[in-house]
């Protein structure tokens, strides 16, 4: 309803309800009806800061609940971790002097060490990169600080820091016509120019007030999925309660069979006791059944005229394996992957279902990777600057073609394949056909292919030189000999 609506139900409510239900009669949207079904569905537009900056806290606190005490949850989180980095990436220099890349891959392998690469000397950069995707899973975003120290073989280093330390307090901006939301410092364009960060003592309670970083030194690694977001929110958001929900039955479920397992014995006296002494008619001493145990083999008499009443919880539980395994998937579903990939559960799947369901996930997790890279780019960069400034490289004229020396690539590290004569097979076709390069092809196995050339030349002409016949290479060894044999 707009404001000619509400004026004219205020003057006259009878022609304001007629207005009201001939619009409703025009059923442009099911889904935009006030009707029976959507009575209690009453939402508003708002711009996505404000949307969540009123939920932002409690969302990612409840994630985290659920990070420590939910398997779920961390079948998720872990799906991600696993296949965003798995092993990690290899660098491959891209410049044109072939020494100068050797030297600079040298240097990062070096580098990627937790005492070179972390300033608090704790994790390696891949485990950086695998914590990067659990709190962005998690919590949402997490921010990678540029520090430069005198320590480790260059003069720089990254620094981790939790979204909780944007200090949301702060609301003065340092440059005029700025605006601080958050704890982030933006331009009129929404672009972040400086991050407020609270400073804590080893206890987590502030001990002064936040210092200042320039946004060139500060990747904010977060999801943006609507133009007017400026902060992050958790990615599990969606799935928040319904992984809480599954964890509550669960819990129910696991109470009730422990019930059910309980035997339980009451004795039916025939003169029963009366403030502990024994009832009327009885001659002889009674024997007190108070805090007694069942123990195997045991044999107990009872008094006489008692009887024994076994309790014992029968029936079968309700089967939740259903009912799990429908929220597993629609769990997984909500963050975009297979039922497999979060459960681990193969029991009901086929090499094809398996190999679409890979097919799929690898595109989902493709979002998260693409970051990551960008994010392992601008790292470089500064890498090499800092190699160059410390003269660890030499590189002559460095500073006129940047450019030209940022030049490289990354190869991931290969994963197992379901079967891998499938796959061989596969990999033979595509490059018979021209479907896929050489190059392609060992770049998803991990490997360069320019050493993979150099290493099979180098094994088939030691294998020509002990007479031994390797399939698929000894031909290329005896042209490289002298060409004796063409």
């Amino acid at each position: 309803m707009n404001w000619l609506d509400d004026a004219i139900g205020f003057l006259s409510p009878e022609w304001g309800y007629r207005r009201q239900k001939w619009r409703e009669a025009l059923r442009n949207y099911d889904a935009g009806n006030n009707e029976r079904l959507n009575a209690n569905w009453r939402v508003i537009n708002q711009s996505a800061e404000n949307t969540d900056r009123y939920s932002r806290d409690t969302v990612r606190a409840r994630a985290r609940d659920l990070e420590r005490n939910s398997d779920m949850m961390n079948g998720v989180a872990g799906a991600f971790r696993r296949n965003v980095i798995g092993a990690g990436f290899e660098l491959r220099a891209d410049t044109d002097a072939p020494d100068i890349n050797e030297k600079i891959q040298e240097l990062w392998k070096k580098w990627c060490k937790k005492k070179n690469c972390d300033v608090t000397e704790t994790q390696g950069l891949n485990d950086i990169l695998r914590m990067l995707v659990q709190r962005k899973k998690i919590d949402g975003g997490i921010l990678i600080v540029k520090r430069y120290s005198k320590t480790g073989i260059i003069p720089f280093k990254l620094q981790i820091l939790e979204v909780d330390e944007l200090d949301s307090m702060q609301i003065a901006p340092l440059h005029k016509g700025n605006r601080v939301v958050g704890g982030v410092e933006y331009n009129s364009w929404n672009k972040a120019e400086r991050y407020y960060i609270r400073q804590y003592d080893v206890d987590g309670f502030g001990i002064g007030k936040p210092y200042c970083l320039e946004a060139e030194d500060v990747i904010f690694f977060f999801e943006k999925r609507r133009p007017s977001q400026l902060r992050e929110m958790s990615d599990m958001t969606p799935t928040i309660t319904r992984i809480r929900d599954t964890n509550e039955f669960m819990t129910a479920v696991s109470v009730k069979e422990r019930i059910m397992a309980c035997l339980s014995i009451f004795i039916k006296r025939a003169f029963p006791t009366v403030n502990g002494l024994p009832g009327r008619n009885s001659t002889e001493r009674r024997i007190s059944y108070e805090g007694k145990t069942l123990s195997p083999g045991m044999i107990k008499e009872l008094n006489q005229g008692d009887d024994v009443e076994v309790v014992n919880p029968n029936g079968q539980a309700t089967d939740a394996t259903d009912y799990i395994k429908l929220n597993e998937r629609l769990i997984a579903s909500g963050q975009g992957l297979s039922y497999e990939s979060v459960s681990r559960d193969m029991s009901q799947s086929t090499y094809s279902s398996a190999r679409q369901g890979i097919i799929e996930d690898g595109i989902t997790y493709g979002e998260d990777k693409e970051k990551i890279l960008e994010i392992l780019d601008e790292i470089y960069e500064t890498f090499i600057i800092s190699a160059v400034l410390k003269g660890v490289i030499e590189i002559p004229k460095f500073w006129e073609q940047k450019e030209v020396y940022f030049k490289h690539h990354w190869v991931e590290k290969p994963k197992p394949w379901i079967d891998p004569a499938k796959e061989a097979n596969a990999n033979k076709i595509a490059l018979q056909t021209g479907q896929k390069t050489f190059s392609q092809i060992c770049a998803e196995n991990g490997r360069d292919w320019k050493e993979t050339i150099d290493e099979m030349a180098d094994i088939a002409l030691y294998a020509n030189e002990k007479g031994v016949t390797i399939g698929g290479v000894s031909g290329f060894a005896k042209e490289k000999q002298g060409g004796n044999d063409k």
